[in-house]
């Protein structure tokens, strides 16, 4: 019997309830199905452990912004200068040097956002699949082998480095290992015992293999029989699931680990999932789902080459023709599941469907993530053991539905909402149905008390395409409002807060600092600023939505500020990013097809 820690066991045991093995489909098949979502069996917080990449940053570590990582709770990297030159130490050690620089950049940006670092080796080596070099060990001769773990061993000494050791990536295959595996295992040996020695407390990672673990894959019974027989077993074990499922891998790990008479009590980690085909918002809201059901730690794969490897946070960002980061889809599906707090509870998977869901009995909400391995038809979503949650008031909750589109793989500026209903409980049970039409969405449904009537939306220009954005991510009172590329962060998420006794009209609350969007020295003039402030209930903190059906879409406004009647506007008419917001007298209906300065539409309001 594998042993676990006890906080895996809370979790893990009850996600992993009635989970069925839902291998990812290439295709998208039509079936009605339902989830049930049983808020009365809860565990633990959430980990997130699905929020890792393989790759994803430039070069130097620079970029993208801090942002992009943050609001997905991302904690994992891994690399070791894959591509950046014809090769590695195996090549020379001018070569290694250009991969080790990048590495170390790489680290110590990981390091300051809070996230672990797992060590790629082998790319340190050269063996990146894009080059050709020896292989350690070729010919019985292990010098240069064991001068390249003295050199890496030195240099993580010398930084004063803490990483996850992974010491070889796929040695099931010929990209990453051309040799015999008996050759690897005696590579796996050496290399264990130098870290082991050198760095005692670090965690050693493997095989890393891009099949799975099963009872059938011989080179996998092969190494665990080799690693118990020779006490080098890895603190974690990992591999790929390019496709594959993390709930029937793990079953299957821990089956296999048992026969093999060894234990495990560290969580697995799968630190390259998902097929490229299966990397949109529903694909990788599925794989979420499935990794959290399972305590596996996830790492998405990366199947960018060269330079591009290094940069798009592993294809969850794209760029504009200015270089401009702007989230996919997928992107904000991980922003939902970042924000998912206070404890998880039971969510039994339909066909092809899978998610995470939560209560927060703090925070008065609750939150469901579902993704799609493929597919599609009208999903129910039955909610039950609602009398455990703080949502439910006089027998009815709040219940939010946004669709995150995929958009063919393009730039998302933020999740659509569909729906914003009040839900009537019944035997401490609701439901509500989701119109699934393809798969590669994905859907969160958030829940909160009726009382709580804020609406949270992102304000896109109509003349720019760019939205209402914190300059500079400010919390500053004073700070002026911008227009800037619809990056999808906090600073441009707006909590619009109806204000008692007068129609459609709202405080604007940002996310990330928690002020209100704000008239400057409630002036009345053209060309006043509009700003952020300290919240105070005055007037020109109030803004009435007037409807535009100029452009022909239910949700385009003027923000019409309430003090001096005039409108929340684009300076000089301008489509350029960072170009300052102030108001101004509000266009006549008749002008504003052409003159779109003034309307604003608002992605996350029904």
């Amino acid at each position: 019997m594998r042993h676990r820690s006890p906080r895996l066991l809370s979790t893990a045991a009850l996600l992993t309830a009635l989970a069925a093995g839902l291998l990812p489909a290439t295709t998208a098949h039509a079936a009605d199905t339902a989830v049930t979502v049983d808020f009365a069996t809860a565990g633990g917080a959430p980990t997130h452990h699905a929020s890792g990449t393989i790759y994803g940053m430039t070069p130097g570590g620079s970029l993208p912004q801090d942002h992009f990582f943050k609001d997905i709770k991302w904690h994992f990297m891994r690399a070791g200068g894959a591509q950046l030159n014809n090769g590695g130490y195996a090549t020379s050690l001018a070569a290694y040097q250009t991969r080790w620089n990048s590495t170390l950049a790489q680290y110590k940006r990981t390091a300051a956002l809070g996230g672990t670092f797992v060590l790629l080796p082998h790319d340190l080596w050269g063996a990146d699949g894009t080059t050709s070099q020896g292989w350690p060990g070729d010919n019985g001769d292990w010098t240069q082998f064991d001068n390249f773990v003295t050199q890496l061993i030195n240099d993580v000494r010398a930084n004063n480095m803490t990483v996850q050791w992974d010491l070889w990536n796929e040695p099931d295959g010929r990209n990453f290992w051309g040799a015999s595996q008996s050759q690897y295992l005696q590579m796996w040996s050496r290399f264990y015992a130098r870290v082991r020695a050198a760095f005692p407390n670090q965690l050693i990672v493997g095989p890393s293999i891009a099949g799975q673990p099963n009872s059938s894959n011989t080179w996998w019974t092969t190494y665990l029989n080799y690693i118990k027989a020779n006490n080098v077993a890895p603190d974690i074990y990992s591999w790929h699931d390019e496709p594959g499922d993390p709930v029937t891998d793990v079953g299957r790990a821990n089956s296999t680990l048992a026969a093999a008479g060894l234990t495990n009590t560290r969580p697995y980690q799968i630190n390259e999932y998902a097929t490229l085909s299966m990397q949109s918002p529903g694909g990788g809201a599925w794989f979420i789902g499935r990794l959290e059901r399972a305590g596996a730690d996830g790492l998405r794969g990366n199947w960018a080459s060269g330079t591009n490897l290094h940069d798009y946070e592993a294809n969850l960002l794209t760029k504009n023709s200015a270089g401009q980061y702007l989230p996919l889809g997928e992107w904000f599906m991980y922003r939902y599941y970042g924000s998912q707090s206070g404890n998880i509870v039971n969510l039994v998977p339909g066909t092809g469907t899978d998610g995470l869901a939560t209560k927060d009995n703090t925070a008065r909400n609750a939150k469901v993530l579902l993704g799609s391995s493929g597919n599609t038809g009208t999903v129910t979503v039955n909610l039950t053991g609602l009398n455990t949650t703080s949502v439910v008031e006089n027998s009815q909750v709040r219940a939010v539905v946004q669709r995150v589109p995929w958009n063919n793989g393009g730039a998302v500026a933020g999740p659509e909402t569909i729906s914003d209903t009040t839900l009537n409980v019944s035997g401490n049970s609701a439901s509500l149905t989701l119109p699934w039409s393809n798969a590669k969405d994905g859907y969160t449904v958030t829940l909160l008390p009726p009382s709580n009537t804020t609406a949270s939306t992102v304000a896109v220009s109509q003349n720019s395409g760019q939205c209402l954005d914190d300059t500079n991510l400010s919390t500053a009172n004073g700070t002026q409002y911008q227009q800037y590329y619809c990056e999808g962060g906090y600073q441009q998420m707006l909590d619009l807060k109806p204000v008692a006794g007068r129609t459609n009209t709202y405080t604007v609350v940002n996310e990330l600092s928690g002020k209100c969007l704000d008239v400057a020295g409630a002036s009345t003039a053209d060309d006043a600023a509009v700003q952020q402030y300290t919240c105070n209930g005055q007037t020109n903190q109030m803004f009435t939505l007037n409807p535009v059906t100029a452009l022909g879409n239910s949700h385009d406004y003027q923000l019409v500020a309430v003090h001096s009647g005039k409108c929340v506007d684009v300076s000089d008419v301008s489509t350029q990013p960072r170009a300052l917001i102030h108001q101004w007298t509000c266009d006549p209906a008749s002008a504003l097809s052409t003159k779109k300065n003034q309307i604003w539409r608002l992605l996350g309001r029904a």
